[in-house]
């Protein structure tokens, strides 16, 4: 019994700092637009100084259109008490506050002014809350992105080990199902050499000159240098043809030009070989979103051919 009064009292002490913190002061721009502070906080940025906060932005039917979290990372802003406050967003953003956290709704016209998205109407509602982060000076910012860097980093690192994982096992039975003779490399990347040329072998900062085709698990076709391959499966593409894009593709190997598993596939390859590369996602795309039909943690099948190889 006494752990639970000591409980209790905690979680009222909690909601009194709580109700302490939150105000919902309300404030009015000179151009109508009446912001409430859910939090207000008190350290206003110095002349030279960043202001860091998370912006999310909505329609007046609560679809989320602008937010910094999707990012991953803040916004900010350098302070300058000398930019003029031309409209109320510039009075709202030049008067941020460590610990600020505001609301309000106003036009899309006061919001954007010039810049009013397509798919707004001029005066039509839109939600916007502010939440300031912290308040630093440049050596500050410069450390605090060094650290969201850094731990982003590690967390795709992390992932893609997982995702390795997951991969490996959906490419050995698809090798399988397939009766496919691949060779696993230590990264994680499958080939096989097809047809074998009598050319050299391809070396770091060498030009290679690559025919390919590129699939998903399913067969999807979404790119291919072959301009009969891409007439046959219906992605051809005039524009592309018009600049000879239906050539062979130059790669410099080894420079980062391509995907992880391009670089590594090619330096297992010579002038005039043939070959099939089955690359798990953290060697191509990763989590990444590539476009088309290219989805986050996508495995990708390559069929390749070196048509020439340049020391």
């Amino acid at each position: 019994m006494k752990k639970i009064k000591s409980l209790l009292f905690a979680v009222a002490l909690m909601v009194i700092a709580f109700s302490a913190m939150s105000c919902n002061k309300t404030k009015t721009t000179s151009d109508g637009i009446e912001y409430t502070y859910i939090r207000e906080g008190s350290q206003a940025p110095k002349n030279g100084e960043f202001v860091l906060y998370h912006l999310i932005v909505k329609t007046d039917k609560d679809s989320t259109f602008i937010s910094t979290y999707d990012q991953s990372m803040p916004a900010y802003l350098q302070f300058n008490d000398s930019i003029p406050r031309k409209t109320g967003m510039d009075e709202i953003f030049l008067s941020l506050k460590k610990g600020d956290s505001i609301a309000f709704e106003a036009t899309a016209k006061k919001i954007f002014a010039e810049n009013v998205p397509f798919f707004l109407k001029d005066d039509q509602k839109v939600k916007v809350r502010i939440g300031v982060i912290d308040v630093l000076d440049y050596q500050g910012v410069e450390a605090y992105f060094n650290a969201l860097q850094e731990a982003e980093m590690k967390r795709q690192a992390e992932g893609a080990v997982k995702q390795l994982e997951i991969d490996t096992q959906i490419i050995q039975d698809y090798i399988a199902e397939k009766n496919i003779n691949a060779i696993r490399t230590e990264s994680g990347l499958y080939y096989v050499i097809e047809s074998a040329g009598s050319g050299p072998q391809i070396e770091q900062g060498d030009l290679a000159f690559v025919h390919y085709a590129g699939y998903l698990l399913d067969g999807t076709l979404f790119d291919t240098s072959i301009k009969s391959l891409a007439m046959e499966k219906g992605v051809y593409n005039e524009q592309r043809d018009n600049y000879d894009g239906y050539a062979p593709l130059e790669v410099r190997v080894g420079m980062g030009q391509v995907i992880k598993g391009w670089d590594e596939g090619l330096a297992l390859l010579k002038k005039g070989d043939k070959a099939k590369f089955i690359i798990p996602s953290p060697l191509a795309y990763g989590d990444r979103n590539a476009g088309g039909p290219i989805q986050p943690n996508s495995i990708l099948i390559f069929d390749v051919e070196v048509t020439d190889v340049q020391k």
